[in-house]
């Protein structure tokens, strides 16, 4: 018998981190159709965590502007996530970077959050217990496990498995038909990660799939039956097996730099 409905409502019980009760249970949803997720007109259906501030966003991190985009203007660490948990979903992300910077030379940097439990700011205080689809200058498509801590202070187990191979930089990248690798607190690349890339603001890697800074990058990931696939523009850069959590919340990061986003939804998978 499968362990992951015993491990969500283990999980669903230990949610005190802004659901009411009932939502911290209910069950995750598969959806039949598509949603909008950002609906273009309010912050409807999502809600906002900032380390410093929890649920209150008092210097308006998280808004909607004029033309119906979700600005999210990078100051502090937080996220805004969806105020339900999905399974069996293809999630879809167009965003693209504002001018906005943490003021340092390293590259812009945000992240989508996949399959998000256990309390806000779990890990950290900045986070939630997830798999992050990196969305760095770069990175775009790298996969990274996030563990936090429930509220009785056990960890929260997170862990993806693939088949990788080690590029010169001894990076573990995804490659069909490598050795086979779990992953519990460590980063997985993208599979054409640039060796000799320079984490600098606005750089490029020779093979970069991602748009260049002010042009839109949509970024899709499938997760469904413990199976993580993720696409840039198009292009399958990243999978993994063996994924828990297999369902949770889904979060888009403030992590210092200025994003805009146009369409954050989920789709049933296609049979």
């Amino acid at each position: 018998m499968s362990t992951r409905p015993f491990l969500w409502a283990l999980l669903a019980v230990a949610l005190p981190g802004g659901a009411s009760g009932d939502d911290a249970a209910a069950e995750p949803v598969r959806p039949t159709r598509a949603i909008r997720l950002f609906n273009g007109k309010d912050l409807g259906g999502l809600t906002t965590w900032l380390k410093e501030t929890g649920h209150v966003d008092p210097r308006g991190v998280f808004r909607v502007t004029r033309d119906g985009l979700l600005h999210i203007s990078g100051d502090g660490f937080g996220y805004v996530a969806t105020d339900r948990a999905y399974r069996d979903y293809r999630v879809v992300l167009e965003y693209r970077w504002g001018d906005r910077t943490d003021g340092g030379p390293s590259v812009r940097n945000s992240g989508l959050l996949l399959n998000a439990v256990g309390p806000d700011g779990g890990a950290g205080g900045e986070w939630m217990s997830s798999v992050e689809c990196q969305l760095a200058q770069g990175c775009v498509g790298d996969l990274i496990p996030i563990r936090g801590k429930l509220a009785d202070g056990s960890m929260v187990p997170v862990s993806l498995t693939t088949d990788v191979v080690l590029g010169p930089d001894k990076h573990p990248r995804w490659k069909v038909g490598g050795t086979p690798r779990t992953f519990t607190d460590s980063q997985l690349w993208w599979s054409r990660h640039d060796p000799d890339y320079k984490e600098l603001l606005d750089t490029r890697g020779k093979d970069d799939v991602e748009s260049p800074k002010g042009e839109w990058t949509r970024v899709e990931c499938t997760s469904t039956a413990g199976r993580i696939t993720v696409r840039v523009n198009g292009h399958l850069v990243n999978e993994c097996r063996e994924v828990t959590p297999a369902a949770g919340k889904i979060l888009v990061q403030t992590e210092g730099f200025e994003l805009f986003v146009r369409t954050f939804e989920v789709h049933p998978i296609s049979q």
